[in-house]
């Protein structure tokens, strides 16, 4: 099987509020029409395919950094935002959590018959990345997550999860149709979750014509398949430590937003005005827009963009968070007017931080910036689960009064 990474995933339950969940997908949206204007439909497929570039796509909308609530939460906010502009964007978002999975094959069939596709193709596509995930890979992860992504050219990604009862951990697997030869053979593009050594592949009876392929990875050592792929291990810890992050990313984001911001910006006219706390966002939505795949291997530095929503690292900025909205939505229709100068700024923005990191020397405590975010939380409408971020107390006096 190929993988382009993998990660361990805390499995989390609860619910998104539905302040956070309303801007997850309009921000989530904002980002996928910004890449399609960009870079084009195949490339947004591609980045959904990504392990790494997913958690740090949910991480920089507010979801907690490192856990499995990312994956139901940002694909079923970017199904509810998608598919009701599907024929202008050219994209069909299908399935989901629990009984929203079983209507996939429906889905798919009406969608084909909107696009002309070969919807028999498409349900079969569907329900083997499910098989092989859920039957002929026995790891120990139950499916409870399916959703299969689609473009009108007829490409797709899917993005499916399992739950691992005895250990609370999840697992998510990646598919991606511009990899696939056979569905058995090399058929992801990465999951993640937690190696378990040795994983026994049997057969599948929907795909008989594969079946020595499966035999073929099962007799393979696990060791020698994974020595090639790229580990990321997103921890049980909520907070955000010095150990998550890329210190030099973060630090270089950090001094070009706030120190450095009235020298390098004055060209950016769609920013005048906008704050260093905004800019700090901006450039981290911008990372995810526009960055390399390399550049997604912490997904923890993303909440340095709008926070978590439980908390870590600091409350989610809501005036920050809808800030960011406004002006990618801004640039977005005016780029579709012709004028693609907002867009194009965002673009300069995060070359003016990559550039900043080629000399950048990381000598910070990572967790004073936290801590100063939180105690300026309230001043940009800080809020978690747990309610809205209060102004910070003065410190008592210790002094005893003479009187």
């Amino acid at each position: 099987m190929k993988r382009s990474g993998t990660a361990d995933l805390p499995l989390h339950y609860g619910k998104v509020p539905p302040w956070l969940y309303e801007r997850i997908s309009v921000l989530g949206l904002s980002i996928i029409e910004v890449i399609l204007m960009d870079y084009g439909k195949d490339e947004v497929l591609r980045r959904l395919a990504d392990p790494f570039w997913f958690q740090s796509f949910g991480a920089v909308m507010g979801m907690d950094w490192h856990s499995s609530g990312i994956t139901t939460s940002v694909m079923g906010a970017l199904k509810r935002s998608v598919n009701p502009n599907s024929q202008s964007l050219g994209l069909y978002i299908c399935g989901g959590k629990g009984k929203f999975s079983r209507e996939t094959p429906s889905e798919l069939i009406k969608i084909a018959d909107k696009t002309g596709l070969n919807g028999t193709e498409l349900v079969r596509a569907s329900k083997l990345s499910a098989k092989v995930d859920n039957t002929a890979i026995q790891d120990g992860y139950q499916l409870y997550l399916h959703n299969f992504i689609l473009s009108d050219n007829g490409n797709w990604s899917v993005i499916q999860q399992g739950m691992h009862e005895s250990d609370g951990t999840a697992r998510r697997y990646h598919w991606h149709s511009e990899n696939i030869t056979s569905f058995v053979e090399q058929p992801h593009t990465g999951i993640n979750g937690i190696s378990r050594g040795r994983i026994l592949n049997l057969t599948d009876t929907e795909a008989s014509e594969n079946r020595k392929g499966i035999l073929d990875i099962s007799h393979t050592d696990s060791a020698e398949v994974m020595k090639d792929f790229a580990r990321l291990i997103l921890p049980a810890h909520h907070d955000v430590r010095a150990s998550d992050v890329d210190l030099k990313r973060l630090g270089a984001l950090l001094y070009v937003t706030r120190e450095q911001q009235p020298q390098n910006f004055e060209d950016l006219l769609m920013l005048e005005g906008v704050g260093p706390r905004t800019m700090q966002s901006l450039a981290l939505v911008s990372e995810v827009i526009h960055g390399a795949p390399s550049r997604f291997a912490d997904p923890a530095r993303f909440s340095f963009a709008h926070g978590g929503k439980d908390g870590h690292p600091f409350p989610v900025p809501i005036n920050t968070y809808d800030e960011s909205i406004s002006i990618l939505r801004k640039g977005i229709e005016k780029s579709r007017l012709g004028n693609s100068d907002k867009l194009n700024s965002l673009n300069k923005l995060h070359h003016i931080v990559t550039e900043a990191e080629k000399d950048f020397t990381p000598d910070f405590d990572i967790q004073q910036v936290i801590e100063e975010e939180r105690q300026n939380s309230w001043r940009f409408g800080g809020k978690t689960v747990f309610g809205d971020a209060q102004k910070p107390t003065a410190p008592k006096s210790i002094q005893l009064s003479l009187f």
